[in-house]
Order: structure tokens, then C-alpha cells, then sequence
């Protein structure tokens, strides 16, 4: 299988969260991959996740409800290792639909709502620093 080669940062789409154009950043440092979610609660009929951030004005606030969730613990640059939700849904890059894993995370003071890690890389896609929005570019 050819690997397509990507950037450092894309802008990619998650159709089943109603999510787009979504700033991410290839994070090969990381092992997961995460989503900035503000709000999750656990209740009898699943996860409610509210997607929303004034810093990333594409998070439309909506919550969405996920039946099927586990934990995961996650391990941090600076060696602290947290508990995290983890979701399954699809992400869109070069115009097709991927599945990935992602972990919740409270990432709204930070630059990338999204890291695309290791995990979801893999066997897929080779990472040229070099370039930005590889993906978005091939779609317009």
C-alpha cells in the first residue's frame, strides 16, 4: 500500500460529529491521538460530549451522545499519565474516511484542538514537516 505524505498540520473533517475544517496537528511525539471536547458526562443512554471552544470557532457546541466509550490512560511529555475517555468515529483526510481512536481532552488554551498520534499514522501516512495542509489542499 502507498502512504500518502502529510504535514506537520492539516485541516481535516469528522463527518459523525458534525465537525469541519478542524485544525489538527501531526503529533509523531504521541502515541494517541485527541480531540478538545469541553464537556462530558456520563449518563444512562451513554457519553454526552459538547464539542466547543471560543478559541476554534469550527466546534459548533453541539453534544453528541456515544453509546460505545472505554478509558485509556495517556501519558504526557512531561511523564504524567491521566485517565481519559476514548471514542471511535471517522476522520476525513485527502477525501477519504478513516476510522481513528480518540482520547477527550480539555485542549482549549492550546493552539491544536486536535493531534493526529502514532497510533492513527501508522501504515498510512509519512509526515514531511516541511509542508502544512497537505490533505486540506488536495481537497479544494
Amino acid at each position: 500500500m502507498t502512504k500518502k505524505t502529510i504535514g506537520r498540520t492539516d485541516k481535516i473533517d469528522f463527518p459523525k460529529l458534525d465537525l469541519f475544517e478542524i485544525d489538527c496537528k501531526i503529533d509523531t511525539g504521541a502515541y494517541t491521538s485527541a480531540i478538545h471536547c469541553s464537556n462530558v458526562v456520563v449518563k444512562d443512554d451513554g457519553l454526552h460530549c459538547t464539542f466547543y471552544s471560543k478559541g476554534h470557532p469550527n466546534f459548533n457546541s453541539e453534544t453528541k451522545i456515544f453509546k460505545e466509550y472505554t478509558f485509556t490512560d495517556v501519558k504526557s511529555s512531561n511523564g504524567c499519565v491521566e485517565n481519559r475517555y476514548k471514542i471511535k468515529t471517522d476522520v476525513i483526510f485527502f477525501g477519504k474516511s478513516y476510522k481513528i481512536n480518540l482520547t477527550l481532552s480539555t485542549r482549549d488554551d492550546m493552539r491544536f484542538p486536535v493531534l493526529i498520534g502514532r497510533q492513527f499514522l501508522k501504515r498510512k501516512f509519512l509526515v514531511d514537516v516541511d509542508i502544512l495542509n497537505q490533505s486540506f489542499n488536495h481537497n479544494k
